[in-house]
């Protein structure tokens, strides 16, 4: 069995994948720097009991982090706990991607997933949209290049900011609003961030359609990818980044 670990600047997001590579069990845990690799191994076999399974049945652990000073606790809690030497996504990993960017170490192992699962499932010329703290777009063409991407704030990160910079509007719930006629202070908030989140994210799919001559399929993923609804979005796939380790982890073992 394999398990994929997503480390982002909020969560730890973690899947289960199985010998014949269905993604059977995710978990999600807040990212705190100042765990122990002792917490982090007790949450490891905590998540491996409840699919009662044992450290011995886990063959491999693959890593994609954009938080640097997480990694020294969370590697030594696999290698301790689990006896396994994870594979980290970054230089020298093999991921079957080519990245024609201004400088390809600055693309986060996050977003190199997502592309890599994109292109293992769906093929090219698709743009991917990572729904996370931070909103992210990255676009795959047909030979499997990433050629550019777009960096942009998250609707969770403008509602934090939002109450932080306010002395009355509370931070509130992520939802779907019913309606934009809001009648309270509450839904007013839910409905603004979320109109003009979609709003945003209408505008610049279509912007990169203008500016990219192909035809392209959208798929998004990320915590919040199911709660945003738009006809201009292809495909959802909450495990899109899972999928991207599995291909990544096939191609260096």
């Amino acid at each position: 069995m394999l398990i994929a670990v997503d480390i982002g600047n909020t969560n730890i997001v973690m899947g289960f994948v199985d010998d014949d590579e269905r993604i059977f069990g995710t978990y999600r845990v807040t990212t705190k720097a100042n765990h122990t690799s002792d917490e982090y191994g007790l949450m490891l076999l905590q998540f491996l009991a409840l699919n009662k399974l044992k450290p011995a049945d886990v063959d491999d652990v693959i890593i994609a982090s954009v938080v640097p000073k997480v990694m020294h606790s969370f590697t030594s809690s696999i290698i301790k706990f689990l006896d396994v030497d994870p594979i980290v996504v970054g230089p020298g990993i093999r991921t079957g991607m080519n990245i024609r960017i201004d400088d390809p170490r600055s693309l986060g192992a996050d977003c190199l997933a997502d592309c890599a699962g994109a292109y293992a499932c769906y093929g090219g010329r698709v743009l991917v949209i990572d729904m996370g703290t931070a909103t992210t777009y990255n676009y795959v063409d047909a030979h499997g290049t990433i050629t550019c991407g777009l960096v942009t704030t998250g609707i969770r990160t403008a509602s934090e900011a939002l109450a932080s910079a306010t002395a009355q509007l509370p931070e509130v719930q992520i939802a779907r609003p019913t309606t934009i006629l809001a009648k309270n202070t509450t839904s007013a908030i839910q409905a603004g961030l979320y109109y003009d989140f979609l709003g945003g994210i209408e505008r610049i799919i279509t912007q990169f359609h203008r500016e990219i001559d192909d035809d392209f399929r959208v798929i998004a993923t990320g915590g919040l990818a199911r709660v945003i609804e738009t006809p201009m979005i292809d495909i959802v796939d909450p495990d899109l980044i899972f999928k991207g380790m599995l291909a990544i982890w096939r191609r260096n073992v």
